[in-house]
């Protein structure tokens, strides 16, 4: 169909990619998945304008921000809580570092969606405070505030792993 031209390589291109990103937003493989699947259907039935943009996938990233978001909002209504979970006992530097990850991804967690997708924006797409906030759609001093009040509550929640958390705002 031509209405679909291109999405395919489209898919091939970048998939790999946003379903790390999904996984960094949602925190679980299965709300990943559902949270890229959703940003792939709603960029499909826009696809043939969304195929003549700069940067198509750029759609794609913002779609799957405010997804998040969404998906955050449903789990809190359903009072849905990530269980809190670390090996009793760990041995080595690879043990070390699975449950540095797990207190992180645990702690992540926690944040607000809003918060969680400007520290995603921030140091996992290494963007700017500028990009972030056109991304999220909001002001440099609100990426920036959102930023110091997401570290910081990491800092609160896992302690620990201080010496990951940047002071960079």
């Amino acid at each position: 169909m031509a209405q679909f031209d291109g999405f395919g390589e489209f898919l091939a291109a970048h998939t790999e990619a946003w379903s790390r990103l999904a996984y960094v937003l949602a925190g679980s493989h299965a709300a990943a998945e559902d949270l890229l699947q959703n940003a792939l259907l709603k960029t499909a039935r826009r696809w043939r304008t969304i195929s003549g943009y700069d940067q198509p996938e750029a759609f794609v990233r913002k779609v799957m921000y405010h997804e998040a978001i969404s998906l955050w909002r449903r789990r809190q209504r359903l009072d849905e809580r990530p269980v809190a979970w670390l090996p009793e006992s760990p041995v080595g530097h690879e043990a070390d570092s699975a449950v540095r990850r797990i207190a992180l991804d645990r702690a992540l967690a926690r944040l607000t969606p809003r918060q969680r997708a400007v520290l995603v924006l921030r140091f996992y797409e290494d963007r700017s405070v500028a990009e972030a906030a056109r991304i999220l759609g909001c002001s440099e001093g609100t990426v920036k505030s959102q930023t110091a009040h997401a570290l910081g509550r990491l800092r609160t929640l896992e302690p620990h792993l201080a010496e990951l958390i940047t002071e960079e705002v």
